[in-house]
């Protein structure tokens, strides 16, 4: 293209600010010496030398600059282009009778360096600095300043404060200063951060990655998707990359569509979506099947076009991009970046398409021919996305210039900022030097190829750098270094520092964070700093009387100000913060829940429980995303619904639950999981290994439930009479159907999932069992905090229903039941009979709850009990009478806690009526509500904020519950 260019030819080309030039830049110049009328280089060398070309080693602090001189006129020579006049600028005055050196050139004398006039310690420093041997400056420093600071974030802060500070007193402009440093990946952060504390606008001079770039996003997750044929995690990387053309809220509502439905991988999102989980309209599933449709079609071009070579899969790459209008898209963000004054993420906007182009472009002219999997392909563009840097211009003149020694190039600067200067930075660590030993260099050196500097090079050309940027500033120079690095560990200033110190003994070491902070404020914006550091220890009481008069000016000048007014009114509410117990109201409450009041006895235990979780839960509706498995939760709903319909089974065959043999009972139970397990969870139990596991361990569990069901209920004389009783339909039982009020009632649902009744003397005795996959036990002091309701409450149902069959005779609460859903280990030593074994599981296997103290009701429920029950707890001591370890109540008892519990559920509908809603979990013993409240997230329950507390729930014993109870039913009786 150069020698077609109309602009070189005949003119005159000037090349100012360079060290020196890499091998494709050096073809280049030299084309250009061949068609340009003159070619100008510029070049930093030591005009007091007697010849600045002579090359006398390495080592010199100017190698690079007559290295480059040298290179230059060897390829004049080549291109057969005159040498013009060189011109030099030396300072001080020529001596009579000193000549050029012996090297043809212009000699200009200038008494002193233009940018340093009347600055003496700048032109000291520009003398000796790395030069030999040293001399000391003798006078008053006043151009350079030397500082200290404790870490990376306070050395710009008071490098900001300092840039105020000089624009308040000595009227310069933001363009007048310049940050360096070493490492800019350290310092950038600190710099953006801090210089929009203070107001000061600043230009990043440094390229920057873009593999967080959507577009990069873009490409690469849709790669990963085809490796991982449409798994969830790759889809939704894909959706979410910002280029795919969905809203994110619809992105949302596939995302919990797909984990509720366990959909993943190419087949299951080819066809057409169908489940419908709790919640799902028709409309919404057809939405999910036109995103899934889109997404299908985006894919296309990458799915179905060739795949062997890396030119066919650049070229698919290419077409999927296209297809999908990802340039139009990229534009759009431009133009939406330019449209807020964000013109850096614009530029980046407006570059990346290109630059991606031109990766592929160049991984197929180098490759395009190998075959290779997907994965490689994939492996490779990462590679070359992440070495695409993307630069940035400054945005406006007025700015402070932030960079890089070696890349920042500096112009008419009057203070410069030198910062970092610890060891590490300077030197920069420069690696291990690459594949070619030193030997090799050696070697090499007298070659015609030109290799990169090595190690030892890089180190003095570094020291050119550090040369060049200390001598920019005309005025002011600060040089700076911290004690700690970001992650806190100690680090020592550079060999940089002893250098200047030894140029200028009376050079003064200045920590300005040591100053008050009054002397610090030097904009309203970062002193909200010092003011939240304040406040927090003035809200701990750890504060002096001097600084409380400090902070309370600082607290009054922000308060006053509209600007901070109300950020300062949060940071003090967020200082003084405590919970305090708010409530609904009634009006609101009956808005939320109606005048009727909806739900299940668990519902009444979340509120005894936490009234929050409750409000959460029951009056926000919230909960959990529902996903795709099968969980300890889900084995328990297939206990439940196994044991009904196995119970319904037997009725079909003609058996009871008396009468069953092992290989019938074995047989229709594997027919009722089968049915249950196929239609249960959108088929999760068939969707792994793992879960077709889960039915066998189930058919275990529940076989043996079966068996040890039947053999406690002929070891008694109670019939089943109801399974999975509902008593949610209702109207006519006053113990689930509640007044609370003249207009408010309560109506509780539920099952009963199993009744028994004997019928004996008379008397209708009723026995109720809940089946739990956990092993729960029966806690009076838990029931009466409200915590254990629901055997009280189906107990009252089942004898109100009983009742009403019969009545003519009494009902009488003979046993409140849990029983246990599983597959006990047991200890044993030595061996045992398979007889013995299963004694032994059958006695942990026994209910749980609490039973009739009455002896003949015993005796209905195990006519066989003499010393220990095996299904019941119950034990005997030697004197015939029941021990302290059976769990027994007598009947006048069971009427007490039937009419308390009646009078709790009352008063927690009408608590929950009134709008209360505090965060008051509850806690006893190691037990609390938050143990495994999903809700947690939520609340925000904090202990160490005060206002927040549990409520403690005391241990006590039975007979201490019970006088409780008695009280509360006197003082409270029902109507």
């Amino acid at each position: 293209m150069l020698p077609k260019s109309r602009l070189i030819r005949n003119s005159v080309v000037a090349l100012d600010g360079f060290t020196g030039f890499t091998p494709v830049q050096s073809r280049l110049v030299q084309r250009i010496m061949g068609m340009a009328k003159e070619v100008i280089v510029t070049a930093v060398m030591d005009g007091r030398e007697e010849n600045p070309y002579a090359v006398r080693g390495e080592q010199q602090l100017f190698y690079l600059s007559k290295k480059t001189a040298a290179d230059l006129i060897r390829l004049a020579e080549e291109e057969g282009v005159p040498r013009g006049r060189d011109v030099f600028i030396r300072e001080g005055k020529p001596l009579a009778g000193q000549g050029s050196g012996g090297y043809e050139g212009e000699v200009r004398w200038v008494e002193e360096l233009p940018r340093f006039a009347g600055n003496q310690e700048m032109q000291h420093l520009e003398k000796y600095l790395f030069r030999y041997p040293a001399k000391a400056y003798q006078g008053e420093n006043k151009a350079i300043h030397m500082i200290e600071a404790s870490s990376p974030g306070e050395e710009i802060r008071q490098i900001c404060i300092k840039i105020r500070e000089l624009i308040r007193k000595k009227e310069y402009c933001y363009r007048d200063f310049a940050i360096v440093t070493g490492n800019l990946e350290t310092y950038a952060a600190h710099v953006e951060t801090e210089a929009e504390k203070f107001d000061i606008p600043v230009y990043m001079d440094y390229t920057k990655g873009i593999l967080l770039n959507p577009f990069i996003e873009y490409i690469r997750s849709a790669l990963k998707l085809v490796m991982d044929n449409f798994s969830y995690q790759s889809v939704f990387h894909y959706l979410r990359s910002g280029l795919t053309g969905f809203a994110r809220e619809d992105t949302d509502k596939l995302e919990n569509y797909v984990i509720a439905c366990g959909i993943s991988g190419r087949k299951k999102w080819s066809s057409l979506f169908t489940a419908m989980p709790e919640g799902t309209g028709e409309e919404e599933l057809a939405s999910f099947n036109r995103m899934r449709l889109s997404i299908l079609e985006q894919f296309v071009p990458l799915m179905e076009r060739g795949t062997g070579t890396a030119g066919e899969k650049i070229r698919a790459l290419y077409y999927f991009i296209t297809e999908n209008r990802v340039q139009e898209k990229l534009a759009a963000y431009e133009k939406m970046f330019q449209n807020r004054g964000e013109m850096s993420r614009a530029r980046e906007y407006g570059q990346i398409y290109r630059l991606v182009m031109d990766l592929l472009d160049q991984i197929e002219s180098l490759l395009g021919e190998e075959k290779m999997s997907m994965k490689e392909f994939a492996d490779i563009l990462d590679a070359g996305f992440g070495e695409i840097q993307v630069g940035t211009i400054p945005q406006n003149v007025d700015r402070v210039v932030v960079g890089d020694i070696e890349r920042t190039r500096l112009n008419k600067i009057k203070v410069l900022f030198f910062v970092g200067i610890n060891d590490g930075n300077i030197p920069k660590n420069t690696g291990s030097g690459g594949i070619i030993s030193d030997i090799d260099r050696e070697f090499l050196k007298e070659s015609p190829y030109e290799l990169a500097p090595s190690p030892r090079q890089q180190m003095y050309i570094q020291r050119l750098y550090l040369y060049m940027n200390m001598t920019k500033p005309s005025e002011r120079l600060y040089l700076s270094y911290c004690k700690v690095n970001n992650e806190g560990k100690s680090i020592r200033p550079a060999y940089l520092i002893d250098t200047v110190k030894k140029l200028f003994p009376a050079l003064p070491l200045a920590r300005p964070e040591q100053r008050s902070f009054e002397e610090q404020i030097e904009s309203k914006k970062a002193g909200m700093d010092y003011f939240t550091e304040m406040l927090r220890n003035y809200a701990a009481g750890a504060m002096g009387e001097e600084e409380e008069r400090k902070f309370f000016t600082l607290y009054h000048i922000y308060r006053a100000d509209k600007e901070y007014e109300e950020e300062t009114r949060h940071l003090v509410d967020g200082a003084f913060i405590r919970y305090q117990e708010k409530s609904l109201g009634k009006k609101l409450a009956r808005l939320l829940y109606g005048q009727m009041l909806l739900g299940s006895v668990s519902r009444l235990e979340k509120y005894a429980s936490c009234a929050y979780a409750h409000f959460l839960q029951y009056g926000l509706s919230l909960k959990e995303r529902e996903e795709y498995g099968f969980e300890a939760a889900d084995m328990g709903n297939m206990f439940h619904g196994v044991l009904e319909k196995f119970t319904g089974k037997l009725q079909e065959n003609g058996y009871t639950w008396f009468d069953f043999g092992e290989e019938d009972a074995d047989r229709i139970l594997k027919e009722t999981l089968e049915e249950y397990a196929s239609a249960y969870g959108e088929t999760v139990l068939y969707s792994s290994a793992r879960n077709e596991y889960a039915i066998e361990r189930m058919h275990r569990i529940l076989k043996r439930a079966v068996n040890t069901l039947q053999y406690q209920l002929k070891k008694g004389s109670f019939i089943p009479e109801n399974v999975e009783v509902s008593f949610t339909m209702a109207e006519d039982l006053e113990s689930v159907n509640i007044a609370l009020s003249k207009e408010e009632k309560m109506k509780l649902r539920g099952r009963i999932d199993r009744i028994d009744t004997c019928e004996a003397d008379g008397n209708i005795y009723v026995k109720v069992i809940d089946y739990k996959s956990g092993n729960r036990k029966f806690n009076l002091a838990a029931l009466y905090y409200g915590l254990q309701l629901q055997l009280v409450v189906y107990m009252n149902a089942a004898v109100e229903m009983e009742k009403k069959k019969n009545p003519d005779k009494k009902v009488v609460p003979a046993a409140l039941l849990y029983y246990h859903v599983a597959d006990p280990m047991v200890k044993f030593d030595g061996e045992v009979t398979a007889e013995e074994l299963d004694a032994l599981l059958k006695k942990e296997l026994r209910m749980t709850g609490v039973v009739n103290k009455n002896d003949a009701v015993i005796a209905y429920l195990d006519g066989e009990f003499t010393d220990k029950s095996d299904i019941l707890p119950l034990e005997r001591k030697k004197d015939g009478s029941l021990s302290v370890k059976s769990s027994v109540i007598n009947e006048e008892e069971l009427q007490e806690i039937s009419r308390y519990v009646n009078q709790k559920v009352k008063e927690i509908g009408t608590e929950i009526l009134e709008g209360k809603i505090a965060i008051d979990p509850y806690k006893q013993g190691t037990d609390s509500a938050c143990d495994y409240c999903s809700f947690r997230p939520v609340c925000g329950f904090d202990g160490r904020i005060p206002g927040y507390h549990y409520r403690n729930l005391g241990e006590m014993g039975a007979e201490e519950v019970m006088e409780k109870m008695r009280e509360k039913n006197t003082a409270a009786p029902l109507e």
